[in-house]
């Protein structure tokens, strides 16, 4: 794989986005990580489940620099694969914890929100969804996920606004469920996911999947017409141009200050 890193241990499955500086979300990302993810759910050697980045990123988010150049199928293709990504580590039954590095933003915080319980690294990082300033059209799949952890008050204002929080106020809010320090996060996140680990997994699959029965269902909806909308607002000229005043400064932050 070119843009993960797989280990597995004592039947847990540790997944390493490595891909730059960074990890920003590319096609090839997804499609890796939706593969890897139903090889691990397919495994009955694999009882959990970790995903985990880099020192001071757990993921930017969707790769600007690169899907801002693919044409409109390949677009297509991006959007509708990251969707299927989510849906998929929604419905994994198995005990998934995310142990976040540092900044994670978009498309980073969304693959957190799938997870039973996130640690998040001390420090000056960001995590939260903001999208909308950036002239995405949120669909309402990400509304629910945001929902079904902060409520649907604070998930429509955040989204609304496209507020970044800072690591104290995702855990006040109840975004990620605990923080310690950065060369702690793994062993942390380990610790959890074996406590899940060591209880009954049918019974605990079956709950979590009860759980998630209400959100789940919302997921399963054709979502066709909300891509429409979204690739029509993606390739929306006033949102081309604030993409690209965002990548300039991406490459060329010292210029852009």
């Amino acid at each position: 794989m070119n843009t993960l890193q797989l280990t597995i241990r004592d039947n847990l499955a540790i997944i390493t986005l490595d891909r730059g500086r960074s990890n920003p979300i590319n096609t090839e990302m997804i499609t890796e990580l939706i593969s890897s993810v139903k090889d691990i759910e397919a495994n009955d050697n694999i009882a959990g489940l970790i995903i985990t980045g880099k020192e001071g990123f757990f993921s930017a988010g969707i790769d600007l620099m690169e899907v801002y150049n693919y044409n409109e199928e390949q677009s297509k293709d991006f959007w509708t694969s990251f969707m299927l990504l989510q849906t998929i580590l929604i419905n994994f039954k198995k005990p998934f914890v995310t142990a976040i590095t540092g900044h994670s933003p978009a498309g980073g915080c969304i693959i957190a929100l799938c997870s039973d319980y996130r640690v998040m690294a001390s420090g000056q990082y960001i995590i939260g969804l903001n999208e909308i300033p950036v002239g995405i059209i949120v669909p309402d799949t990400v509304f629910h996920l945001y929902a079904f952890w902060l409520g649907s008050r604070k998930a429509y204002q955040y989204l609304l606004e496209g507020k970044l929080l800072t690591v104290e106020d995702a855990l006040k809010d109840g975004l990620i469920d605990e923080v310690c320090a950065a060369e702690d996060v793994l062993a942390s996140a380990e610790k959890k996911v074996r406590a899940y680990m060591k209880l009954n997994p049918a019974t605990w699959s079956q709950s979590k999947m009860n759980f998630r029965k209400e959100l789940s269902e919302k997921l399963q909806v054709d979502q066709s017409a909300a891509l429409n909308r979204m690739l029509q607002q993606w390739w929306a000229p006033e949102t081309r141009l604030t993409l690209q005043k965002i990548i300039d400064k991406l490459m060329n932050p010292v210029k852009s200050k």
